[in-house]
């Protein structure tokens, strides 16, 4: 295993990339989707799972773990990795989203934000420095620069004023990362819905060289046909032998056209909360559970999945899990959710190697469209 953090592209289809991103503490296998875990912990699940259904990477949440148990702490205990019994590569955000949707009394300047925490009302202050300190101090391997994202729609000075915020925050968080073997810091694109301040943003981000991209501010609201045509333009701009992360994105159709747009990450919490919810994503596509319809119905979600969860239990106990309020409904239904999203890239990588990615797509898109098998009589 390499001592540094490189990437390199495997094959190419179109726009799409299969590739590998190797850091002292492991490989990860790109296009690439990584189970969110916010506070130390992929909810609902144990991480030997989250692994064993072919995470090569999991996320973590810098305002979170900043606030409860404290970066410090964590330092203390050995670093993330050591705390939450997860030996693979972690990302973490920059905690900047956070803030601006979580946090209460926010006050914004160049220096950085001031915010009381959502937990206990507690003052705090998050600089691009800080927020780099605070990822060091948990040891991951991948960490974010502090970034101002802004929902859309807004106005174009309110976007531009961010974009130029953050590409600022940017200079000063590579600053703080400074070297270090093994591991990155990546910029985030950010321009909301406007292409000349994306390409602007991605333009001066690139010239940084930075071991990485992201692209952030999107999936915030506006429909997925901004999105992907923001990601059209955008990607474009960014180096071809850096990895690309779209963050913050999103249901297997998001991934699916992103890919096909040059995005090697992603990382969502949708298959974690749908699951705790009651939603289960299939080869079929959504399946509510809180559905009538399954209540004594004797089938498994997917008599065809390796997922125990998906496999080996019927949508009648799902339900009545479900409709019952108990805790193992949720962690049955985000064991199968993560099981698909794996598998799902894992297609799409295979798809990739064999120049077949828009006819996988096509396939798979297909295969949703003709939706759940009806109930047995």
């Amino acid at each position: 295993m390499t001592a540094e953090f490189t990437f390199r592209l495997l094959a190419e289809d179109g726009k799409a990339r299969r590739g590998e991103i190797t850091m002292p503490r492991g490989t990860v296998r790109t296009p690439a989707f990584m189970p969110v875990g916010t506070a130390g912990t992929v909810k609902a699940m144990y991480l030997d799972q989250v692994r064993d259904l072919g995470s090569d990477i999991i996320l973590g949440n810098v305002y979170h773990l900043m606030l409860r148990p404290g970066a410090e702490r964590v330092a203390k205990l050995g670093g993330l990795h050591e705390f939450a019994r997860w030996p693979h590569p972690i990302l973490t955000d920059s905690g900047g989203f956070q803030v601006m949707s979580l946090a209460d009394l926010r006050k914004l300047d160049e220096k950085g934000v001031t915010f009381r925490s959502h937990v206990d009302g507690a003052p705090h202050s998050l600089t691009p420095e800080r927020s780099i300190e605070i990822q060091g101090l948990l040891d991951s391997d991948i960490q974010m620069q502090l970034d101002e994202c802004i929902r859309l729609p807004a106005e174009r000075a309110e976007i531009e004023r961010a974009m130029e915020l953050s590409l600022r925050w940017a200079e000063r968080s590579a600053t703080a990362f400074g070297d270090q073997p093994g591991k990155a810091m990546f910029g985030i694109v950010q321009g909301g819905d406007l292409i000349d301040l994306r390409l602007r943003s991605a333009e001066a981000l690139a010239a940084m060289d930075l071991k990485g991209y992201a692209v952030g501010g999107l999936a915030v609201g506006e429909p997925q046909d901004v999105m992907l045509a923001t990601l059209e333009e955008t990607v474009p701009a960014l180096p071809t032998q850096k990895p690309r992360y779209l963050m913050g994105v999103g249901t297997p159709d998001d991934i699916l056209k992103s890919v096909a747009r040059g995005i090697d990450m992603f990382d969502c919490v949708m298959p974690t909360r749908a699951g705790r919810h009651g939603l289960a994503y299939t080869r079929r596509g959504k399946i509510n559970l809180k559905n009538a319809r399954h209540a004594e119905d004797p089938r498994p979600l997917d008599e065809e999945s390796d997922c125990p969860a998906a496999r080996d239990y019927s949508r009648a106990y799902l339900h009545h899990l479900v409709r019952s309020n108990e805790s193992l409904g949720g962690m049955l239904l985000t064991w199968n959710n993560l099981a698909y999203y794996q598998s799902l890239m894992a297609g799409i990588r295979q798809a990739i190697g064999e120049g077949r990615v828009a006819d996988f797509s096509a396939e798979t898109a297909e295969t949703w469209a003709l939706g759940d098998l009806p109930a047995l009589g």
